[in-house]
């Protein structure tokens, strides 16, 4: 699993009825809606796209031991992930979430149950992107650029979210604050300014002493 600055959370909403009698709730945890994102090192806005066509998504790690949490919280196990897979037709991922029986997932449960809950959030890492340059096609010919489509991505967990961004896909997309990965490519962007800054002074001093030398 990568590390936290670089992974991005998308939102959701519930897809369909809780089956009360197997504790389930079909939901879709992806799809193609584009999320504005900046790019702090070019300074300039871009859409983010996940894909959704054969191959672009791993789904091992979501078929093999996902876990669905309460709001991105790895303590907070509230069921497991069943049956992920990807609705190409559709462009979106879907799955269910199983809940367990413990005092809290039962308190989430009876939220969702009761229409309390509805945000759904997909926590995923990006191996590989295809850059779109504005006003180009994307190789699908289906999305205009500028925007960068995630070809290779992984989801590593889902969450039922108290406070969703945007909905789209089923229980729905994060905060429509900055990202633990965008604020983590902003200090980076200020630490090389920074040294790009210091590096000029020091080749400004550089050059003086030059001067100095040469005129004493």
């Amino acid at each position: 699993m990568p590390e936290k600055s670089k992974l991005f959370y998308r939102e959701m909403q519930l897809d369909g009825a809780v089956d009360q009698e197997s504790r389930t709730v079909p939901i879709s945890f992806s799809s193609e809606k584009s999320v504005k994102r900046f790019d702090w090192r070019r300074g300039e806005y871009y859409n983010e796209i996940l894909g959704h066509e054969a191959g672009n998504v791993d789904l091992t790690r979501l078929s093999e031991m996902g876990v669905a949490l309460f709001n991105h919280d790895t303590d907070r196990v509230i069921g497991a992930i069943i049956d992920p897979v990807l609705d190409a037709a559709e462009h979106r991922c879907k799955a269910k979430i199983r809940f367990d029986e413990d005092e809290f997932s039962e308190m989430i449960y009876q939220k969702v149950l009761r229409g309390t809950l509805k945000g759904i959030s997909v926590g995923y890492g990006v191996g590989a992107w295809e850059e779109v340059a504005a006003g180009q096609k994307s190789t699908c010919g289906r999305f205009e650029g500028p925007c960068k489509i995630a070809r290779q991505w992984t989801p590593y967990e889902v969450s039922s979210v108290s406070v969703p961004a945007d909905a789209d896909v089923g229980v729905e997309r994060g905060l429509p604050n900055i990202t633990d990965s965008e604020l983590q490519e902003f200090r980076n962007y200020l630490a090389d300014k920074k040294r790009r800054s210091i590096n000029a002074d020091l080749q400004t001093l550089k050059r003086e002493l030059d001067l100095l030398e040469m005129e004493g």
